[in-house]
């Protein structure tokens, strides 16, 4: 190996070359915790300027009213998006017939009220059965059922028979002792079926929040489902709850696609005068990440399968979403 030549005066090294170049006050100083609180106070400052300029224009388009400039739209990985040729109009023709043929044509032409029937595996961890029961609590018109070591098929055509428009199992992972990290909803008695990772759960008690549950019927807002496979994945989860909200109640679920995450959030809103209202988060909350969607009810084997998440071959681009 040839020997490491020496930079000629006046040359950068290789090593100076990969350090960012910092301001002349961050790098004047020999001291490493010294450069460290300079470009901390540096950081401070910086930010400080910027919410000064925000306060700036929030003044400035208060006092223009309607003729004030947009507002500026941070370049977030959302924002830069790739468009998607699947993308749903509001107003489209197409699109509109097509919803009212599918399988939840009955339920958004309000035939009959959804019934939901929730298991999970055998022996269910405690905390496992804390949060199925305050699944129920959060889902209308919901009976939880221990599975009775019944296979998914046997169970779903059961539920059927009984008059359930809806199945839901949640998934554990005994091995790595996680409380819940798989939720299959069939919908009765044709499908389809979606199978979502389940993550981050908060339950209600530990929010402190359990004896503030009503039983009213909550509103529904689905937001950010523009594609295809978000208009019908979004479809399926409002056919959990009940068409017919209690406003009396105040209380809303929230199914937010990011990134085409899911994220379930539970609330009540508060009106404090006639022009502010703030939000109390009730719980549970969870997130859900589409793995697959498949035609019928649930058939690992021999299933017909809409839509399947495949890693590497999908997810080619940080910026390209599916839902």
């Amino acid at each position: 190996m040839a020997p490491r030549s020496k930079p000629k005066p006046g040359e950068p090294s290789s090593s100076d070359a990969a350090t960012p170049l910092l301001p002349e006050r961050c790098i004047d100083h020999k001291n490493k915790n010294i450069r460290k609180e300079k470009w901390r106070e540096l950081r401070l400052q910086k930010n400080k300027e910027k919410r000064e300029a925000r306060k700036k224009r929030q003044k400035v388009r208060e006092e223009l009213g309607k003729d004030a400039p947009p507002v500026l739209q941070p370049h977030t990985i959302e924002t830069l998006r790739i468009p998607d040729v699947t993308t749903v109009q509001p107003d489209d023709l197409e699109t509109q017939q097509a919803d009212r043929l599918d399988e939840f044509g009955g339920y958004f032409g309000r035939e009959a009220a959804p019934r939901v029937l929730l298991t999970a595996g055998d022996f269910p961890s405690p905390k496992t059965r804390d949060f199925m029961k305050e699944l129920a609590l959060v889902i209308p018109n919901t009976e939880v059922r221990l599975r009775n070591f019944s296979s998914v098929k046997k169970t779903a055509r059961v539920a059927a028979a009984k008059g359930y428009t809806d199945l839901i199992f949640i998934n554990e992972d005994k091995s790595k002792k996680v409380m819940a990290n798989g939720l299959l909803h069939v919908h009765l008695p044709d499908g389809p079926s979606a199978l979502y990772r389940l993550s981050n759960v908060k339950l209600s008690a530990e929010m402190r929040r359990i004896k503030e549950f009503t039983h009213h019927r909550p509103e529904v807002v689905l937001n950010n489902f523009t594609t295809m496979l978000g208009h019908r994945v979004g479809r399926m989860l409002a056919s959990l709850f009940h068409f017919d909200p209690e406003f009396k109640g105040r209380r809303v679920m929230t199914l937010h696609n990011q990134r085409d995450y899911i994220f379930f959030r539970h609330h009540r809103y508060e009106f404090k005068n006639e022009k502010k209202c703030a939000l109390r988060e009730l719980g549970p909350r969870f997130t859900l990440k589409l793995r697959s969607l498949q035609k019928g009810t649930f058939d690992s084997k021999t299933g017909e399968y809409e839509w399947i998440r495949k890693r590497h071959e999908m997810e080619d681009s940080r910026r390209k979403f599916h839902l």
